[in-house]
């Protein structure tokens, strides 16, 4: 197994509501947990795409 370097959210509370994103030329791994327990992978494009929906949904 690949080990993943993780880096917790810089917009992160106290506590473990966190979002942990470790990424590869070809893929974007993210968890809510530290150690993670479930790792959902996704490719570059379709995590700025998902990035680019979030951001036009924050400006309405």
């Amino acid at each position: 197994m690949t080990p993943y370097r993780w880096h917790k959210s810089s917009h992160c509370q106290e506590g473990d509501a966190c979002v942990h994103i470790s990424t590869s030329p070809t893929a974007v791994h993210l968890t809510d947990n530290d150690p993670p327990h479930t790792i959902l992978t996704v490719t570059p494009a379709a995590f700025t795409a998902l990035l680019d929906l979030l951001k036009s949904s924050a400006v309405r």
